[in-house]
């Protein structure tokens, strides 16, 4: 019997896979993302998207992550990357509630989408000139998902997508 490609594609397991936003505080030194990475892939693990910034404290790094499994992958996932050496904390957003948004950016010519298509969006021109125009959405993965959707039919000459970024929306903070 041959070994499943990933952890999501178990012969005979139906679970349903939830996307999950995970938060990680890192030691801010070289080959941390490398190692974190590396735990994902060497396990079979998929990284959706991947945000790394400097928080106040300029020695560690955040690094919001989005991936799908089901509880238990979620979980295996959590206790792997505290048992990395550089990893400070980390958090699972989807086990409270939280706010996540994303930020999505599209190229058209000029000329090629109404600016009323573009309002009834909720999008914003961030940059025109003859012959281009930039917009701006900001929304949930599913909100941006539907807005591409939407605008497949101007014709977008580049899109780009941050991936999501997100924050718990009780008093429970993530901070070191």
């Amino acid at each position: 019997m041959s070994k499943p490609k990933s952890a999501y594609s178990i012969p005979g397991k139906k679970q349903k896979n939830d996307t999950h936003v995970i938060v990680v505080w890192v030691d801010n030194e070289a080959g941390v993302l490398a190692r974190v990475v590396g735990l994902f892939s060497g396990r079979g693990y998929n990284i959706e998207s991947l945000i790394v910034a400097a928080p106040e404290d300029p020695s560690l790094s955040r690094l919001t992550m989005t991936t799908s499994g089901d509880q238990k992958v979620i979980e295996q996932i959590t206790k792997q990357l505290n048992k990395l050496i550089d990893v400070v904390k980390v958090l699972d957003l989807g086990e409270s509630d939280y706010v996540e948004r994303e930020l999505l950016l599209v190229k058209f010519s000029h000329g090629s989408i109404n600016t009323e298509v573009i309002k009834g969006l909720n999008g914003e021109i961030i940059f025109e000139n003859n012959e281009l125009l930039n917009i701006q959405f900001v929304g949930t993965s599913k909100e941006l998902d539907k807005v591409l959707k939407e605008l497949e039919s101007s014709n977008p000459l580049e899109i780009v997508r941050t991936g999501a970024s997100g924050i718990s929306s009780n008093l429970k903070t993530l901070t070191i």
